[in-house]
């Protein structure tokens, strides 16, 4: 019974991987025991939180509004340091360790924790001289007066093809970038900081003309900056406000060269990517957590459910799998971990990493919402009540496949890293003690050998076979 032990608690898993966790963060895991579950239940049930636009002199001010509760959810990671400690450390560890404790019990509370990274991480990196020590240090901070960041690139278009979707406009007027347009899918929206994609005026469209641009919650003058517009109705992840923002004479600030604009963008990319597959994975073991308290308590046929044969190997086969995702997540973090403070042009290693990340967010998303769907399936009739959470599990699964790039962008982004820069090499380079038949550079060599339009017809095929056999390996790694 060791193998189903190991889901009780997100500690005991990452234990198993030989992940160190702090005693801080093991009382930071019982809080979510003893007190955190029924505050994120309760904000789940509460649903879409209402937005007071104006005060009641008729000052636009748009309060996005919470019970206290929520805050207090909220600001424990910040407590902990889940943005301070990687900028001062120099190291992403702990905050993925934090990202996969929470999204156990609260997978849309990583998202604040994230976007909040991949905004103070810019401004470490590429912020103007005077503008990165004005805005950094409210990030770091391990109170409630901390600074909350975003990250808003897609419009109403979409996302995935910001070269031809993202219609802001950025224009300099001697002091300022001053930016119009809007963002349709703003997570986190109400942050006092946001890193948002905009189009330099007059430069056309495709990837080339794009920049990723500070963006203050308010104007020198006290006044607001951006305005949002609502809060959108969700399937899940009510733990974190997605608005509709406007953009109107907004200032903001040019993160790095205007040359890289685009590939600095693709490093914000590549943090919410690595929390997205880290956090999937936690939902993963919360939901066989789930049918498991389910299925050892409940009598079917003369027996336990879990003392059936069947159900006993589904359950090995499920912790089998979510182990060799945990594997290919986490390898994706500690390479981030390696490789989050370059700047274009970029290693070898950078490239190896682009391509794991994409691996990793495409294949965990997937066993995620899979999962939890069984989950949901041992529970029977239970499992579809929403008093018993575990069709929550379902909803909260459902977004993850999606955020920050859908299985077809990951798809095919691992097609064009294997293409344009070997990718696939470089990772076998970085995992060849563990892949001694050389099947990552089979793979790879595979999918260069296609003709364009058969590529990217079976690009996806293609793609699974190497997150699967990747994982593998990496399994090898981890516990051998």
């Amino acid at each position: 019974m060791e193998m189903l032990d190991i889901v009780s608690k997100p500690s005991k898993f990452l234990k198993h991987f030989k992940v160190d966790v702090e005693d801080e963060l093991e009382g930071y895991e019982d809080w979510w025991f003893e007190e955190g579950l029924k505050i994120s239940e309760n904000i789940d049930r509460l649903g879409t939180p209402h937005l007071r636009m104006f005060d009641r002199f008729g000052n636009r001010i748009d309060e996005i509004l919470y019970p206290k509760e929520y805050w207090d959810m909220l600001y424990r990671g910040y407590k902990l340091g889940v943005v301070a400690d990687p900028i001062e450390s120099g190291n992403l560890l702990k905050f993925f360790k934090i990202g996969y404790i929470t999204s156990f019990f609260d997978p849309g509370l990583y998202c604040p924790y994230t976007v909040s990274l991949s905004t103070a991480i810019p401004i470490y990196k590429y912020a103007p001289e005077g503008i990165r020590e004005k805005y950094l240090e409210r990030m770091l901070g391990r109170d409630e007066e901390v600074w909350q960041g975003a990250t808003w690139m897609t419009e109403a278009k979409g996302g995935s093809d910001l070269g031809n979707t993202v219609e802001t406009l950025a224009e300099f007027d001697g002091k300022f970038w001053i930016l119009n347009g809007e963002k349709y899918f703003a997570s986190n929206v109400g942050a006092q900081l946001a890193v948002v994609a905009a189009r330099f005026k007059g430069e056309g469209k495709g990837v080339r003309s794009l920049g990723l641009f500070l963006l203050p919650r308010y104007r020198e003058n006290g006044e607001l900056n951006y305005f949002v517009r609502r809060i959108k109705d969700k399937i899940g992840t009510r733990s974190v406000p997605t608005g509709e923002v406007e953009l109107k004479n907004s200032q903001a600030y040019l993160l790095g060269d205007k040359n890289n604009g685009i590939y600095i963008i693709l490093e914000v990319l590549n943090i919410s990517r690595v929390a997205n597959a880290v956090g999937s994975v936690a939902l993963a073991q919360r939901a066989i957590y789930e049918a498991y308290i389910f299925a050892k308590e409940r009598f079917a046929f003369g027996r336990k459910v879990l003392e059936h044969p069947l159900m006993k190997r589904q359950f090995y086969d499920r912790i089998s799998l979510i182990m060799k995702a945990f594997a290919l997540a986490w390898e994706s973090a500690i390479m981030l971990n390696g490789v989050f403070l370059e700047k274009p042009p970029y290693s070898n290693f950078y490239h190896a990493f682009r391509l794991l990340a994409h691996l990793a967010k495409f294949w965990t998303a997937e066993i995620s919402v899979q999962t939890s769907k069984w989950s949901m399936e041992v529970n029977a009739g239970m499992g579809v009540l929403g008093e018993y959470g575990v069709e929550r599990l379902l909803r909260e699964a459902m977004i993850l496949p999606i955020w920050e790039g859908t299985p077809h962008r990951q798809v095919l982004d691992a097609v064009e890293v294997i293409v344009k820069k070997d990718a696939h090499k470089h990772l076998y380079e970085h995992l060849k003690d563990y892949d001694p038949e050389g099947e990552i550079l089979k793979i790879g060599e595979e999918i260069k050998s296609l003709e364009e339009e058969k590529r990217e017809t079976l690009a996806d095929i293609y793609i699974s076979q190497l997150a699967e056999r990747v994982s593998n390996i990496l399994i090898k790694k981890y516990l051998s």
